[in-house]
């Protein structure tokens, strides 16, 4: 069984997270971080090392991290801070866009940036080295566990 770090916006995309996520552990049986809401959130900041020392405590164990991204999602300092860590930890990383799932509040949104553009190792960029996927196009809700184990075993897990 892998488990999955993901990465997202909070504020924006949370509803939409929820349904992969979900997907992910109760189809895939997979096992995935335990979802911050905003309170811990706040919490995180406060305690020593704050929400730094929670994304590695949460990295720590994984074998991959899923980076969900949406409309605002590239600019997000914490989801570059996990994509660092990730490849420097030598994980599995795969990219979803997730910005077709309908939110049953907001419903679909409008596409956003690839966060794995602002990397690149070895002169090759992220977006070529690791693949990535649009949850509804791609059929994420059939094709995640596959997508994972593909990532897992692409680093050498």
């Amino acid at each position: 069984m892998r488990r999955v770090f993901f990465s997202f916006h909070y504020q924006r995309d949370v509803r939409r997270i929820q349904q992969v996520r979900n997907s992910w552990v109760v189809r895939s049986k997979g096992e995935a971080q335990p979802f911050y809401d905003a309170a811990d959130f706040e919490e995180a900041k406060r305690r020593a090392g704050g929400i730094q020392k929670w994304i590695d405590d949460q990295l720590r164990g994984c074998s991959v991290t899923a980076v969900l991204f949406g409309r605002e999602t590239y600019e997000r300092e914490w989801v570059k801070y996990e994509i660092e860590q990730s490849f420097k930890n030598k994980m599995g990383i795969l990219a979803i866009a997730i910005h077709g799932i309908k939110d049953p509040l907001n419903g679909t949104d409008l596409p956003g940036r690839n966060p794995l553009e602002h990397w690149s190792a070895g002169g090759v960029q992220f977006t070529q080295r690791y693949r990535t996927y649009d949850w509804v196009r791609d059929d994420g809700y059939n094709n995640i566990g596959t997508w994972i184990e593909r990532a897992a075993k692409d680093a050498g897990r």
